[in-house]
């Protein structure tokens, strides 16, 4: 019986995940790298790698680079800022479990995009703690995230369920001896999901699986 849902934020809670792409393509664009969804997908979704070795490919200098990731981090801010976008049937699903199991938040974004995106969520409520990037050495598909949040969470590993999108977030939770319900979106419906406990449809149908 499980007693802790750990939950991912991006493609999970929001419906963010395009705008990093969106973010990341343009920034790369600017220095004529063509960054196809696909790529995308591979690099960020399920290596959990990045891009901007593409840059270091073609030639950008270390110092252009971190101007890159600057202006992305810039951009994706204001492209979050512009509304909330929420999962849909998320805040009903909360509602749901909320009480009935210790629940947080395990996330590879920059703590200062997570404040952004929840500014005006109205989702924090629901949960009991919020780990972002800053908060482990190794992002995910490293399984530290999930280790440091089932240690927050004061359960047992395998009394813990972590809800997922993506491949990489499914490997950092079984890495961490963390079951995992993938959700996928329309960026990771294509992906494999081998060893996930179960494959849903929507959020909707979490609190039915569990």
């Amino acid at each position: 019986m499980f007693k802790a849902i750990l939950w991912d934020n991006d493609g999970v809670l929001v419906e963010t995940e395009h705008l990093y792409f969106q973010a990341t393509q343009q920034v790369l664009g600017s220095v004529g790298i063509e960054l196809s969804q696909e790529q995308y997908i591979e690099l960020f979704l399920v290596q959990g790698r990045g891009a901007w070795h593409l840059a270091e490919e073609h030639g950008v200098a270390p110092s252009d680079i971190d101007r890159l990731r600057q202006e992305r981090n810039a951009l994706y801010a204001v492209f979050l800022g512009q509304a909330p976008r929420l999962v849909a049937g998320i805040t009903r699903t909360l509602d749901e479990l909320h009480g009935k199991y210790v629940m947080g938040v395990v996330t590879s974004s920059r703590k200062d995009h997570f404040d952004v995106i929840h500014r005006s969520s109205g989702l924090l409520k629901y949960f009991d703690f919020v780990l972002t990037a800053s908060d482990f050495s190794r992002v995910k598909p490293d399984p530290d995230p999930y280790l440091r949040a089932v240690e927050r969470s004061g359960v047992a590993p395998q009394a813990c369920v972590a809800i997922e999108d993506s491949e990489r977030g499914l490997v950092s939770a079984t890495r961490a001896g963390v079951r995992c319900i993938v959700v996928p979106t329309a960026l990771t419906r294509r992906s494999t999901f081998v060893g996930a406990l179960r494959i849903l449809g929507s959020v909707s149908e979490i609190p039915t699986a569990l």
